[in-house]
């Protein structure tokens, strides 16, 4: 995965595209949520640094570009989870849930399904 970190912004158009892709520029734009009202310009910037981020790829198809997606939203949601247990808890995952457990109000469900997945860890 490329080290350059993909902002908030290109992350919303990396959404679009892990969920369907190929995608024209206009089909992402078409696709943006509600809160986001950009132009098709500020969407083909976007994807103009995310294609130098080598996050994703595009081909020609007549005279279009169809954008897909190069890093999986599973390989991107690991590397940033690392990457932010390694800056904000020093590369321990033990502080992560205490301060998870300390500062958010967890149900029996969310303790039930932590107990679960330890117990996968485990085995």
């Amino acid at each position: 995965m490329s080290s350059e970190r993909i902002s908030d912004a290109e992350l919303t158009i990396m959404e679009i595209l892990w969920e369907r892709a190929p995608l024209t520029a206009t089909d992402v734009a078409v696709r943006l949520p509600d809160d986001r009202e950009w132009s098709l310009p500020t969407v083909k910037t976007l994807l103009s640094r995310l294609l130098g981020k080598a996050a994703v790829e595009h081909h020609v198809d007549g005279r279009r570009f169809l954008y897909s997606p190069l890093i999986g939203r599973e390989d991107y949601v690991a590397h940033e989870s690392k990457r932010l247990v390694n800056r904000l808890f020093g590369g321990k995952f033990m502080p992560l849930f205490a301060h998870l457990a300390e500062q958010e109000n967890l149900s029996a469900a969310d303790i039930s399904e932590m107990e679960r997945l330890l117990q996968e860890m485990k085995s």
